[in-house]
């Protein structure tokens, strides 16, 4: 295998319609030495066919039912042929020198660097971050770094991160051989943070790569703020918080942990939005099984508490979050119809 050759994959469910502008925006960008894989959820609108028809060059994964984004992109594992592998949303479309620029990166950097960012722009905002990464909170959070920031104002070198947005990263397989590919239960949402997580532990290093720019239309598949994304949501944060975060973190921060959780349950029934509750409380009956996947991932830590303590950030004041979350709804409030879900 070619170090230096890629393989992309791209997770699709009923999204043909975003699909062609992806496909479009990769063949400039791709060697022939690049190998490219759709895997297609299940779809019902004619995504397998005219993937087929249209784009012949690209292999086609046709699973009879919708895995998510984390089961979708682990069925593509066993098929990637090449060292990186590169995940890309079927709703984000790369600028035409980003796959050059990752793959230089990845030519160079250090062996113990298992993660590339790109960063991700909000398509109908390009001069906007959607994300340069994942930052940890103290209280248990995961944000998208520099989320709504001008593209202007953040670095043009390449910076270390706690990990990278799983819509747009170039991973090593030898990391992924190492720690394990997505959690495939998490089916949606935070699996990169698990990802990241399980990374961290292993004393594996990820790094942005800000000039490397992917357009990005937010939530395009599962809709923004959506029940079934307010569940996956809930539920997922629990799941990577009870199998990652060691025991002496969680003396240390679980008291903001839970207080977040309780503020955020109470906030979530205030405006009717009882799936997220209902994500948190599955948590209960998948105890046992997250607490035998939590010895597993503690067990192969090779890093120090002081190592993960300094990649946790503290939590803002709940009128510096308000002002965030108010930023970003009128950011998306931005959207034309057509970069809408469909």
């Amino acid at each position: 295998m070619n170090d230096l050759a890629i393989s992309i994959v791209i997770v699709n469910w009923n999204g043909r319609h975003l699909l062609a502008r992806c496909l479009a925006h990769l063949a400039v960008a791709i060697a022939a030495t690049d190998q490219v894989i759709v895997v297609d959820n299940g779809s019902h609108d004619g995504s397998v066919a005219w993937l087929h028809a249209e784009f012949p060059w690209v292999e086609v994964i046709a699973l009879p039912a919708n895995r998510g984004f984390a089961g979708g992109n682990n069925a593509a594992l066993a098929d990637c042929r090449h060292n990186w592998i590169l995940l890309i949303n079927n709703d984000a479309f790369v600028a035409p020198d980003t796959i050059m620029q990752l793959r230089q990166v990845a030519a160079t950097c250090p062996p113990t660097t298992g993660a590339i960012a790109a960063t991700l722009l909000f398509d109908h905002a390009p001069d906007l971050v959607a994300s340069s990464g994942i930052v940890l909170r103290r209280d248990g959070v995961a944000i998208d770094r520099d989320m709504t920031r001008p593209i202007a104002d953040i670095p043009t070198n390449p910076q270390a991160i706690a990990g990278a947005s799983g819509g747009a990263v170039l991973l090593r397989r030898a990391m992924i051989d190492d720690i394990g590919f997505f959690a495939d239960d998490f089916f949606n949402y935070l699996e990169d943070v698990d990802l990241a997580w399980r990374a961290l532990l292993r004393g594996w290093q990820s790094i942005h790569l800000p000039t490397a720019h992917i357009r990005h239309v937010y939530s395009a598949t599962s809709g923004q703020g959506s029940p079934f994304k307010q569940r996956l949501l809930g539920r997922n944060r629990w799941r990577t918080l009870i199998r990652c975060l060691p025991t002496e973190l969680w003396w240390r921060y679980g008291p903001a942990i839970i207080c977040y959780d309780i503020a955020a349950s109470v906030a979530l029934a205030l405006g009717g939005q009882w799936a997220g509750i209902a994500g948190r409380l599955s948590i209960l009956t998948d105890l046992p099984t997250l607490l035998t996947q939590r010895q597993a991932i503690q067990s192969r830590r090779t890093v120090s508490i002081a190592h993960l303590t300094a990649w946790l950030i503290p939590a803002p004041w709940p009128w510096q979050e308000y002002r965030e979350r108010q930023r970003l709804a009128t950011i998306m409030a931005q959207r034309t119809p057509s970069t809408r879900k469909e």
